[in-house]
């Protein structure tokens, strides 16, 4: 379909087609400027996230000075996807579970936490590489195509993958595709499909894009891996909002190069739908999840034996009462307090985009609680070094670092806070708008719901889920105890211009600016007035345009909104 959809939109041309591993990482943006590497940021829907430059700079396969004629280019701009061997991150998660730290659930996570840390240093011991796979802006210098583009990347010392390739007809394209499906597992790396690109410059630009996607490209995904196994039995799991989840505990089936030996069933209702017992055999599949999925019960199997599960009354590990809500498919206990529930909510309250509390892993989080030393997030504060160091597979100078770094933590900006909080709905996106718009936890905390709503892209049931978090007596209490422990509860909010040139103007981001990053073009909006906004819709005022922009600059024209190129956009600001 892909290729006739080319032919049909640019007839009587003849067609290159360059087939590229899709790697499962994390994709960064590289900017050179003269030839020497200036920033490296994450990247998402064709806009500049993160700037994580320091850490990128450890990456031994990323130069920091270009080859070749990297130098003669003014502004070099190339995309590539940082990974780890898969040798490489066992070894990793091995040495992680020894320490009593959480392990990583696959590569691409191991990838993108490593390059998101706010050490460069811890960085720099993770076996990290990456592959480039895009020249997506050269100042002042053209390649007739893909594949050429690609050995000018290699001559500058960039790595590229040698399992790309150019193929003249569909047919090698589906041949080849075909192929890495099945040898995949011999890869020192994970791979989840395919990438297919038109090669001709030229006819890139002519094909164009939709509002999601560029019409010269299509990724083929690969199917998720299957297989049988045996529900041995079915058992429940608490998590951090009280939510009871089913868990199936199937006989150890290989998949994936791992040994499966659990799935997750969702809830009461999708094991209803599904006709899931206890006995039966079982199609599960791994899609790169932390726990794979039962997909159907092999019914041909059945002996007779099976049993039906019933979701318990009491919570298994508090033996609190458990309920439904009207509306709602999950079952949650009703005890805050219940162990299962804390243990979560920690767990959350000191991860990494929360207060990260490095080195605050699982094992030291079930010893806190089943030994009774912390009962909520605000008792990690009033832990002593000596009882840290008592704890399994601590010693003094583990102790030492623990305390430091829940003291560290005291300092957090407060959007980090506010997520950490475990409020429900309220994910780290939700976080900065509250704390951008309110400046302290005591104002955020007298909100009320007709208020909160109000605040851009905070809807009813964010605000409604807010306001009765802050309504909680216990919740009141640890609020306060984190307040006396020396939590920072407050951040000075930006002064904006007295006049507000701005106001009630909506601005979306894509594309990379050459003189700010994204967070320093969003701050300018914001002390003027404005809003800025991750989709493009009819609300939207400017689309502000970089370099490789994304589908959001085609939605822009589409739908005739006015659009500002970086000059544009910097004497907008300025005036």
């Amino acid at each position: 379909e892909f290729d006739a959809r080319i032919r049909r939109l640019i007839p009587s041309q003849q067609i290159e087609y360059v087939v590229e591993l899709k790697l499962d990482g994390l994709g960064v943006a590289l900017l050179y400027e003269n030839g020497k590497f200036v920033r490296g940021a994450t990247r998402g829907d064709g806009e500049m996230g993160e700037d994580v430059t320091a850490n990128l700079k450890t990456i031994k396969s990323i130069p920091l000075v270009l080859d070749d004629i990297g130098p003669s280019i003014p502004v070099l701009e190339v995309r590539g996807e940082v990974y780890m061997e898969k040798r490489a991150f066992q070894e990793l998660n091995r040495q992680r579970e020894e320490n009593g730290e959480p392990v990583f659930a696959n590569p691409r996570n191991a990838s993108a936490g490593s390059v998101r840390l706010l050490d460069p240093r811890i960085t720099a011991s993770r076996p990290l590489d990456i592959f480039v796979y895009t020249l997506s802006y050269a100042e002042g210098m053209t390649f007739p195509t893909h594949w050429e583009s690609l050995f000018a990347l290699k001559n500058m010392g960039f790595k590229i993958n040698p399992h790309s390739r150019k193929f003249g007809t569909i047919n090698e394209v589906v041949d080849y595709c075909i192929k890495w499906q099945e040898e995949r597992d011999n890869l020192d790396y994970e791979i989840d499909g395919m990438v297919i690109k038109v090669n001709s410059i030229a006819q890139q630009i002519e094909l164009g894009s939709t509002t999601k996607s560029p019409r010269w490209a299509i990724s083929y995904k690969f199917p998720a891996r299957q297989a049988t196994s045996k529900i041995e039995d079915i058992i429940v799991q608490v998590g951090r909002t009280g939510a009871i989840t089913p868990v199936a505990v199937l006989s150890p089936t290989p998949l994936s190069g791992i040994v499966i030996t659990r799935a997750t069933l969702h809830n009461e209702d999708e094991i209803r739908r599904k006709g899931i017992m206890i006995g039966d055999t079982v199609l599960i599949e791994r899609a790169g999840d932390v726990i794979p999925a039962v997909v159907e019960v092999i019914k041909e199997k059945r002996t007779g034996q099976e049993r039906e599960f019933r979701m318990p009354e009491k919570c298994p590990v508090c033996g609190s009462n458990v309920f439904r809500p009207e509306g709602e498919a999950v079952t949650r206990c009703v005890n805050s307090s219940c162990p299962a529930q804390v243990k979560e909510h920690i767990r959350h309250f000191a991860s990494r985009d929360a207060m990260n509390i490095d080195g605050l892993g699982p094992a030291i989080i079930d010893q806190l609680v089943d030994k009774g030393m912390v009962k909520n997030v605000a008792d990690l504060y009033f832990l002593k070094k000596d009882e840290i160091a008592n704890l399994d597979r601590m010693g003094d100078k583990s102790a030492q670092n623990l305390i430091d770094a829940i003291e560290g933590s005291k300092q957090n900006s407060l959007s980090r806070l506010i997520f950490a909080l475990g409020i429900r709905h309220i994910g780290v996106r939700a976080g900065e708008i509250l704390a951008e718009h309110y400046g302290s936890i005591d104002a955020l905390s007298k909100a009320t719901p007709d208020e909160l709503q109000a605040i851009y892209e905070i809807g009813p049931k964010v605000a409604e889920s807010i306001y009765k978090f802050f309504q909680q007596e216990g919740n009141k209490q640890i609020l306060e105890r984190l307040r006396s422990a020396g939590v920072k509860m407050s951040e000075e909010v930006k002064e904006k211009i007295a006049d507000q040139p701005l106001k009630d103007k909506t601005f979306v981001l894509t594309g990379t600016l050459a003189s700010m990053t994204r967070d320093q073009a969003s701050s300018a909006i914001k002390r003027l007035g404005g809003k800025v906004s991750s989709s493009v819709s009819n609300k939207t005022d400017y689309v502000v345009v970089g370099d490789s922009p994304g589908s959001k600059f085609d939605r822009a024209k589409k739908l005739g909104i006015t659009i500002l190129n970086e000059e544009q956009f910097k004497s907008l600001i300025k005036s």
